[in-house]
């Protein structure tokens, strides 16, 4: 049976500031949103209304709204519309917020409704009609509002569809790459002291193909929501300043259980932190490949953290981690418990690297950019097997990987292509030097890349022509690819299929040999 799912905004008074902190697409194929509110008390309530717009490529006409700017809002159920036209001159992303301050009186509620529109540079198809609320599975969100005097109920809900509970179940389960629903997080353009680097589809990769990955929020997180009775912690995996992860079991609807690490935070954590752990970790849902480890699950109950469950095994590590404990270094709370690894060859580290290349190529084919390949994103398991993960976390459990260059952002700077670095310019070839840098990890276990250049001075650095030193007991062909993969201009940088090659020929060379 199929179930209506709503997120609300606001209930009994109490802002939900977690909702409020997402940011939705808006497919390409949705020109306008409606909204429908009431004020349930006896009088109308005032109010004023503004949509703010970042969008510097003229992607899209200035938004219009057929209601004014102010007044009052109405006693009786009404539906106001606010127009989203794009120009279809350039494919691009429109950053858009709402923003709706409602006065009761002795006090207002300022609301801001985040969404990411999308325009493709040639108008969508026709055939889908958006001069009305759509059906749910391509809906704009409708908001219901009211507010009370009394018991100070401004009440907002977004309704979305859920998926049908047997659909639910399926994709949490699912582990093949048979699957093709994909969800896409456009990074924010907001440059707070908590932004985040997180992924989102490439201009240099077809926007019609990423179009149709894009993925109502909402219903994405009503296709992973779980019950938080199901979820029993065991252990603490990592811990850092505000970012738990645990070790823990959850068990289905059929009472199966199966093992999970459950990524939350603690409850001094900001709202800005839980929303950034939803996104991030939200940033593969529905990708599902052998060499990347996806979301399973999300458990949102209110006036607590967000719990957000990966499928796991008790002999996965951290890849940096492992890699730490492989030249010895002490690292608590190494997830699974596992003792000392053995010393890695190089056809370890060739085959390593090739996992994770597969991974990021799949990907790649999925149109999406990961923007962090780094091995603190990777796990890896005891026939050291990789596999990529998201970055949720990563700022506060690995923070001596990233810095802030006085811009209120935190990025991992020494894994920054120097376009990326200096330009926010992110491709494929983006991910490819920094998948350079992941191979520079794994053969020097795990060392800090630049380790003596500051932060501030990577940039200069790099534009220079200095690079990463090649490693002790580094073969000159294994150091020559990741050369070739920190090339200054993004073009003359190798694509991840001729790395394949190469390194699978590699591989076999050293196979020979043992």
């Amino acid at each position: 049976m199929c179930l209506t799912a709503e997120l609300f905004y606001v209930r009994d008074g109490q802002i939900n500031e977690y909702a409020l902190n997402f940011v939705v697409p808006v497919p390409a194929t949705i020109t306008d949103l409606h909204f429908t509110w009431q004020s349930l008390t006896r009088k109308p309530l005032p109010y004023t209304l503004h949509v703010d717009v970042t969008d510097q490529q003229n992607a899209m006409h200035p938004p219009t709204v057929n209601i004014s700017n102010e007044g009052f809002v109405p006693t009786e159920p009404q539906t106001w519309r606010v127009d989203l036209p794009c120009t279809h001159t350039v494919a691009a992303e429109v950053d858009i917020i709402i923003f709706l301050n409602v006065s009761t009186g002795s006090s207002s509620s300022a609301l801001r409704f985040r969404r990411k529109k999308i325009c493709l540079k040639e108008a969508p198809r026709p055939a889908v009609r958006v001069d009305s609320v759509p059906h749910a599975p391509t809906s704009a969100d409708i908001f219901y509002a009211g507010a009370g005097c009394a018991g100070g109920a401004l009440l907002i809900a977004a309704v979305a569809a859920a998926a049908c509970r047997a659909r639910a179940r399926k994709l949490r389960r699912a582990r093949s790459d048979e699957q093709d629903a994909h969800a896409f997080l456009p990074d924010s353009s907001c440059k707070s002291a908590a932004s985040y680097t997180s992924y989102r589809r490439p201009t240099s990769l077809p926007a019609a193909a990423a179009e149709e990955k894009a993925r109502d929020l909402q219903q994405r997180i009503a296709e992973l929501t779980i019950q938080r009775c199901r979820v029993r912690l065991r252990s603490v995996a990592m811990e850092g300043t505000f970012g738990r992860v645990y070790r823990g079991t959850y068990a289905d609807e059929d009472a199966r259980e199966q093992e999970v690490l459950v990524k939350t935070v603690a409850e001094h954590a900001s709202q800005v932190q839980v929303s950034l752990l939803l996104q991030e970790g939200c940033m593969l849902y529905g990708l599902h490949h052998e060499r990347v480890l996806s979301v399973l699950g999300v458990s949102i109950e209110d006036q607590t953290a967000p719990f957000l469950l990966y499928p796991w095994n008790s002999t996965w590590r951290n890849l940096k981690q492992f890699l730490l404990a492989c030249r010895g270094v002490t690292v608590g709370g190494a997830a699974g418990g596992a003792p000392p690894p053995p010393p890695l060859t190089t056809q370890h580290v060739v085959r390593m690297a090739l996992h994770a290349l597969d991974g990021l190529l799949y990907l790649h084919s999925q149109h999406v950019l990961h923007k962090d390949i780094a091995a603190r994103n990777c796990i890896v398991d005891e026939n050291l097997r990789v596999m990529i993960a998201d970055n949720a976390l990563s700022r506060d459990l690995f923070p001596a990987d990233y810095h802030c260059l006085g811009d209120n952002e935190n990025r991992p700077i020494k894994w920054l292509a120097l376009e990326a670095l200096t330009k926010r310019q992110f491709s494929p070839a983006a991910d490819v030097w920094a998948l350079g840098v992941l191979l520079w990890e794994l053969t020097t276990l795990a060392h800090q890349p630049y380790a003596e250049v500051d932060p501030f001075e990577v940039a200069a650095y790099l534009r220079d022509g200095y690079r990463l030193q090649q490693p002790a007991n580094c073969p000159d062909e294994l150091f020559a690819v990741m050369a070739y993969c920190w090339a200054m201009s993004p073009d003359d940088r190798p694509t991840l299929p001729q790395l394949q090659i190469f390194l699978r020929d590699f591989h076999t060379q050293l196979t020979r040999f043992v």
